[in-house]
């Protein structure tokens, strides 16, 4: 699989200075993570699952989450459990396509005995998953999912991967915060290996105050939420080698109107480089924020974003491609004859290259890029989600 793949290889050349590169559900897991984009969820009760398994993975979609949890009710679990099963059968006998076509499918449980349960029922299409979602997650919580994971990769011959689920109130209370971290890293840091990535769970957080933002505001404006994403990248992403990637926060407003969008992207402002023109169509479709969320996920620290609607994942995708001025930037702060340190002006004169400080920017900026690719210069990411837009 690769990102920006649905595209014709003439329209890939066109875009990129550098296309993205492919790469298979067994690549090493430091790709993996920050190659999960735009992970869309799902719920597990759908009848059609596999299906639109496939239907997401040609448009473009590289992970998704099958929900067991929040996104059903209680009452449904069995059956869906029971539908999830039918329906990674499908997909592993091809029913609905090649089998090696499909993105990374993840399943979010609920009790760390679904784990085994589900694996052992799935048989021989248990070769699919690429591992669980466990939500609430904690010390206390995450050890027994942890632990389950493990036994049952081994039990099965699969590689299973955890994504741990941020969003307990214990780490959102200040008084119990640090605690809850310290916690939280001492558990992920003794499963490092079995660990992908760690997802915010913002709505969960909101929840507790009875909050919930607009559409004209990010994540980053309600203080709580933003103070607590500080502190989980300050613990648990830094760039020392300790760090784990950390996933940005659902954008949970659609409209049926946002496909709407499409044409006004073919439209002059377009063709004849007013990139303003654009922006106001998306804004005028309820996008903006979605846009600035996305920007503010990287510029504090995130990768990649959980998705509630297919129509999210193409602008998480386009704003994640490496600019030509980024990869300039980070490719003259990585050279050989560098190492020494130093400072240096850009290659586009716009700003100062400083070698220590920016280095470990330049080696997440060149790793994004070999798995969103690097633009070529002068094409922005209007021009690559008018692309991407079906």
């Amino acid at each position: 699989m690769r990102h920006f793949g649905h595209l014709a290889p003439e329209r890939r050349s066109a875009l990129f200075h550098r296309e993205p590169a492919e790469f298979t559900a067994d690549a090493p897991a430091r790709t993996l993570a920050v190659a999960l984009g735009a992970t869309l969820y799902s719920p597990a009760t759908r009848p059609g699952l596999a299906a639109d398994v496939v239907k997401q993975a040609a448009r473009g979609v590289v992970s998704m989450v099958l929900c067991l949890e929040d996104s059903i009710a209680d009452a449904d679990v069995d059956g869906a459990e029971t539908n999830l099963v039918r329906q990674f059968q499908q997909l592993a006998r091809g029913d609905h396509g090649p089998p090696g076509e499909l993105p990374l499918l993840f399943v979010r449980v609920r009790e760390p005995a679904q784990i085994a349960g589900l694996v052992a029922r799935m048989g021989d299409a248990a070769r699919l998953l690429s591992g669980f979602v466990l939500p609430k997650f904690t010390e206390e919580r995450g050890v027994p999912f942890l632990d389950v994971l493990a036994e049952t990769e081994a039990a099965h011959g699969v590689r299973l991967f955890g994504m741990p689920v941020l969003e307990s109130p214990e780490l959102l209370h200040l008084e119990s915060r640090t605690e809850t971290l310290a916690g939280i890293a001492r558990t992920v840091e003794k499963y490092r290996d079995r660990v992908l990535a760690l997802r915010l769970g913002v709505t969960d957080f909101c929840s507790a105050y009875g909050l919930r933002r607009t559409p004209e505001m990010t994540a980053y404006d309600v203080q709580l939420v933003a103070s607590v994403i500080a502190d989980v990248v300050n613990v648990l992403g830094r760039a020392d080698g300790t760090g784990f990637t950390v996933t940005g926060p659902v954008w949970e407003y659609f409209r049926p109107q946002e496909r709407m969008f499409k044409p006004q992207l073919r439209q002059s402002p377009f063709l004849s480089g007013r990139a303003e023109g654009i922006r106001t169509a998306l804004i005028e479709h309820a996008m903006d924020g979605l846009l600035r969320e996305i920007e503010l996920d990287r510029a504090n620290g995130l990768q990649g974003k959980t998705c509630i609607h297919p129509s999210h994942v193409t602008a998480v995708h386009a704003l994640s491609v490496v600019s030509h001025e980024e990869f300039c930037d980070a490719t003259d702060v990585l050279r050989p004859e560098r190492d020494g340190g130093g400072v240096m002006r850009s290659a586009y004169t716009n700003k100062m290259n400083e070698v220590k400080p920016h280095r470990a920017w330049a080696e997440r900026t060149l790793l994004r890029g070999e798995v969103f690719g690097v633009a070529r210069e002068g094409v922005s990411f209007v021009e690559l989600l008018a692309a991407g837009v079906k």
